[in-house]
């Protein structure tokens, strides 16, 4: 579909699907489609948290060797759950190992969100969901998740600085959830970020991570697919708008 659509290149999450840990398939897959993988998803989910290894420092070292093997240069992870006191302990000190380990590769912490239920709010990470408050070498901006978490996407690129790695580019509402939405389509300033990289210096990818299930077919899937890509696109290579008033 990525090759279909016309995108430079995608992000593996790996997953459960085999396929997703396995260097040789997905380099089959990048040759047979010509979409090189550009970035890997390290399994730092709840979901994942039994994926090569119960050990996340282990999942880490795997995810660095998978992005080498398939001359990614990014490797996106999530700050540590609370429960994990030891791994939360020694992570930015460990990602500046690793990092020493595999030089070609860029450890780059996503900022996530608070979690709301029932009316009450937690913070399922340790230190907390916002990587800036304690700084590291690289990182991952998600606007979707700047929407969960009622954050100025364009304050945090700004303090993510010359260490903006990576973006995940989806849109949200702001109403407390992860919606990733088709960008143009919520109410995050995703044009306004997009036109503002080159002027960054921003040397990285950017990931369309839209959620399309409820698409009701593959056609209406292409299609908020293709439109992601055209809005990328324009504003990408377009210069960054003029400020308007709040």
């Amino acid at each position: 579909m990525a090759a279909a659509l016309g995108y430079d290149g995608v992000e593996v999450m790996v997953w459960t699907d085999a396929v997703s840990q396995d260097a040789g398939a997905l380099r089959g897959l990048a040759t047979h489609y010509g979409v090189p993988v550009l970035s890997v998803h390290s399994p730092c989910l709840l979901v994942t948290q039994r994926v090569w290894s119960s050990d996340p420092w282990e999942r880490l070292r795997r995810s660095a060797v998978l992005a080498e093997e398939l001359g990614a240069s990014t490797v996106v992870v999530h700050p540590p759950f609370t429960w994990q006191r030891d791994y939360a302990r020694s992570f930015a000190d460990g990602l500046g190992a690793l990092g020493g380990e595999h030089p070609g590769v860029r450890f780059a912490v996503e900022n996530m969100y608070p979690v709301r239920m029932a009316g009450r709010e937690f913070v399922p990470y340790m230190p907390g969901w916002n990587p800036t408050d304690t700084g590291y070498d690289a990182y991952t901006l998600d606007l979707s998740h700047c929407a969960a978490s009622h954050s100025d996407a364009l304050e945090m690129a700004d303090t993510m600085g010359g260490k903006l790695a990576h973006v995940h580019l989806g849109d949200g509402t702001g109403e407390g959830r992860d919606e990733h939405l088709v960008p143009g389509r919520g109410t995050q300033p995703c044009a306004e970020l997009l036109g503002s990289l080159a002027a960054r210096g921003f040397g990285g990818s950017v990931a369309v991570e839209v959620s399309t299930r409820r698409a009701k077919s593959r056609a209406e899937r292409e299609d908020d697919l293709r439109e992601a890509l055209r809005y990328a696109r324009e504003h990408l290579t377009a210069e960054a708008p003029a400020p308007v008033p709040h």
